[in-house]
């Protein structure tokens, strides 16, 4: 009797501690990308995209509010078709669809770099449609967490003050030769780009979301770049991307965020070699 009593507690025990993984199995366990898939994509068809589209992130980040990403088209030249729209997905955050990047007809993007927040061990995919209507995926995985709710890097009067402040670069490149036409440049637009998932530290309050949900670029008249944003966008949202010139002598920059705000800006291009 005394045996059969000191079995029960111990079989309740094992039962508790099984419940009680049965979650975190379960979430592991549970992946989101095909009904992202059809919310994002309408259950389009999905290519391999290996040989289309490269993504290229941290295994483990350092800072889960600021990775860095890099997307790179990868057709062979003879390829006649072209890489019309680009869409980053981080599949376990709140709002998994990063961004959207619209490349120019014209402008022959063949890389765009940004910094995005992560806030679970995620897979992060970048699906690209080409200009044949056909969708190409490719995938990484990122070990990160919190990025989301991660604290402002700048007090809430210093992000004020920067809000709107955009900031043009051109590099140099090391196949920059006089007559080449490829030009790599960056885009750097002064705002918090709050989730909607940070806390006040003072008042214990949650900091309502507001980020720049469109960025446009131009060479002169000519799109460059459009790209549609979210709140997995770092604070100070920077895109370095590389494009073809078309000879014009002004780059230009529009921005808008979820409050309405319209930042605009132009800069004169530099020569090569500048």
């Amino acid at each position: 009797m005394i045996k059969h009593s000191l079995r029960l507690p111990l079989a309740a025990t094992l039962l508790g501690i099984a419940l009680a993984a049965t979650p975190a199995r379960t979430e592991e366990a549970y992946d989101p990308w095909p009904g992202l898939v059809q919310d994002i994509f309408n259950n389009r068809p999905m290519n391999d995209g290996n040989n289309v589209i490269g993504i290229e992130m941290p295994y483990r980040a350092e800072d889960a509010a600021i990775v860095p990403v890099t997307l790179r088209a990868k057709l062979s030249p003879g390829d006649n078709r072209r890489i019309r729209a680009i869409t980053l997905v981080i599949d376990r955050n709140p709002a998994p669809m990063a961004a959207k990047f619209e490349l120019g007809p014209d402008a022959n993007v063949s890389e765009i770099s940004t910094r995005v927040r992560v806030n679970n061990y995620t897979d992060v995919h970048a699906v690209a449609e080409l200009s044949d209507g056909q969708l190409y995926v490719s995938k990484t995985y990122v070990k990160a967490s919190g990025g989301c709710s991660a604290p402002a890097a700048k007090n809430a009067e210093e992000a004020k003050n920067r809000l709107g402040q955009m900031r043009y670069r051109q590099f140099a490149r090391a196949d920059e030769a006089p007559a080449s036409r490829i030009r790599e440049a960056q885009i750097m637009v002064g705002h918090p780009n709050n989730s909607g998932l940070q806390m006040d530290q003072v008042t214990q309050l949650y900091i309502p979301a507001f980020f720049v949900n469109e960025l446009k670029l131009w060479q002169d008249n000519s799109l460059v770049l459009a790209v549609e944003g979210g709140i997995s966008i770092s604070e100070d949202p920077n895109i370095r991307f590389t494009y073809v010139s078309n000879g014009a002598k002004h780059f230009r920059a529009e921005a808008k965020d979820t409050d309405g705000h319209v930042f605009r800006n132009e800069w004169d291009v530099a020569k090569p070699g500048m």
